[in-house]
């Protein structure tokens, strides 16, 4: 048997977030979000590199990229910054330049229909623009990657003029050709054999592929073109991006690894964490079904399914949770029989015997048939109810609070809270009702009694439709303790009610975790 070392092959993320993601209707960001975001796909993801605006936009985004580059520079990774530029007489090298970037990402034109079109050049007029703008980026230091827009439909229209385009540029000092699906017209079949043409007539140079959305196939298409042999994948946090959307990082990298067997730098502990922070500053929700970042896809429903996982993991596939820093879970409903709600009842410490499961589940299936959601937090409530005896009292009880709410004046929160046996009473203002309630608890917690308070990571409110001004207000609320996530849900007629019930709920989970 041989024990040579296979070399698996290797393949760059380039993250486009920043520049195509924010393109997505009504996603535009600030920017110290951009910074942040930069370092994340950088630090915490390691993304090979990022593309993080477009020159000559705005004075927004020229202090965006500018503040970018003086961190990459002083972190010493200003070669992995990209600034999409364009053939414009050197303007948005000078752009780029002032901002201190080092690479430029130049736009040209992939199709004869834009060439002509749009540009109103012939081919050979824009490819001597081309080489113009590719030396005097040069002549500056620049790196200089290409776009050729619409490459998709130039390949499908008039591919001669793509071939022609890519002979007279391959001499220039251009460090990738960027093929980009700019339509989001392709699927896996025309990827594969408009890829595997480039690559087999320009064997020499580096290939990256840019996948849009608008047929649902930009993954499949990602697949078909590394497969074909681009060097580079394009793609965006939570497949943001215009119209449907870019590749999304998350299902590009475990696609990759897992049907490819190909190597990125990409962190996958880290893809969840940093897709919810994008999801806030973006205002974007990430889909509850989005492969691997979503809410619900490492949650079993039905019982027969946690059964399985009982049983030699039955259930479960490559795309485990803990790869991506999640959990599975085994939600309760009304398909959950007793193994999912055994699973729950293991991770809370709890042991019921077969007469008590029954009613338990029963319950649950009760609650499930009325379309209320019943996390793992409502199980010792719901087995206090349903057998008619507490699991364990309440150790954290809220025995009064007051909120305020008046024009120009923020509202303020008093409470008193008993806390195994002591009373205490705080008040604090804040940026809304819950918020300054909230930071009262911090105070009481943090300050008085010297103890951590969880971080609020998620708050999801729901309010059931039909325009009802006295409907129940359901609020759940994710929260982080030393590494610990868990959720609670109040239920209301008002919305600071609920979400104060849920965090009631919280407090007395934290006693429990003490």
């Amino acid at each position: 048997m041989s024990t040579e070392k296979v070399t698996r092959r290797r393949v760059e993320i380039m993250d486009t977030t920043l520049r195509d993601g924010e393109q997505t209707p009504g996603v535009s960001f600030l920017p110290h979000e951009k910074l942040s975001i930069t370092r994340l796909l950088i630090d915490d993801l390691h993304a090979d590199r990022v593309e993080v605006g477009s020159a000559r936009v705005s004075e927004g985004e020229q202090e965006s990229v500018s503040g970018i580059c003086a961190w990459a520079a002083g972190a010493g990774c200003i070669g992995r910054i990209e600034v999409l530029g364009f053939v414009d007489g050197g303007r948005s090298v000078d752009w780029i330049a002032g901002c201190g970037g080092h690479v430029i990402n130049l736009l040209a034109k992939g199709s004869l229909r834009h060439c002509t079109g749009q540009l109103r050049k012939t081919p050979a007029e824009h490819t001597a623009d081309i080489i113009d703008t590719v030396r005097y980026a040069r002549s500056r230091g620049f790196d200089v990657n290409l776009y050729l827009e619409d490459w998709s439909g130039g390949m499908r229209d008039n591919p001669q003029y793509v071939y022609d385009l890519v002979e007279a540029l391959q001499g220039e000092e251009i460090r990738r050709f960027m093929l980009p699906d700019t339509l989001g017209i392709l699927n896996p079949a025309q990827t594969s054999a408009f890829v595997s043409d480039m690559v087999r007539r320009f064997p020499k140079l580096h290939f990256d592929f840019h996948a849009h959305n608008d047929y649902d196939l930009a993954v499949a298409n990602v697949f078909a073109a590394v497969a074909a042999g681009v060097s580079g994948i394009h793609t965006c946090i939570n497949g943001l991006g215009e119209r449907a959307g870019n590749a999304p990082l998350a299902s590009v990298q475990a696609m990759l690894k897992d049907q490819l067997c190909i190597d990125t730098a990409i962190r996958e502990d880290r893809l969840g964490s940093v897709g919810r922070i994008v999801e806030s500053y973006s205002g974007i929700a990430i889909p509850a079904n989005r492969p691997i970042v979503g809410e619900n896809v490492f949650t079993q429903v039905a019982g027969v399914h946690a059964d399985g996982d009982n049983k030699m993991g039955l259930y479960c596939n490559d795309l485990l949770p803990e790869r991506f820093g999640r959990k599975r879970e085994y939600a309760l409903g009304k398909t959950s029989g007793k193994a999912n709600i055994r699973k729950n009842l293991d991770e809370l410490g709890l042991v019921l015997g077969e007469e008590a499961m029954r009613k338990v589940t029963d319950r649950i299936i009760e609650l499930g048939d009325k379309k209320e959601v019943v996390t793992q937090e409502d199980l010792p409530y719901i087995i206090s109810d349903v057998l008619k005896h507490s699991v364990e009292d309440d150790k954290v009880t809220l025995i009064g609070y007051n909120v305020a709410l008046s024009k120009g004046l923020k509202p303020t929160c008093a409470l008193k809270l008993n806390v195994n046996g002591q009373v205490f009473e705080e008040n604090a203002s804040g940026d809304g009702q819950y918020d300054a309630f909230v930071r009262a608890l911090r105070k009481i917690y943090k300050v008085t009694l010297q103890r951590k308070f969880p971080m609020l990571t998620n708050y999801a409110v729901s309010i059931p439709p039909g325009g009802r001004t006295d409907a129940f207000v359901q609020t759940i609320i994710t929260w982080e303790y030393e590494g610990h996530e868990f959720k609670t849900r109040g239920l209301d007629g008002d919305q600071t009610e609920a979400a104060i019930k849920a965090t009631m709920k919280m407090l007395n989970i934290l006693e429990g975790l003490q």
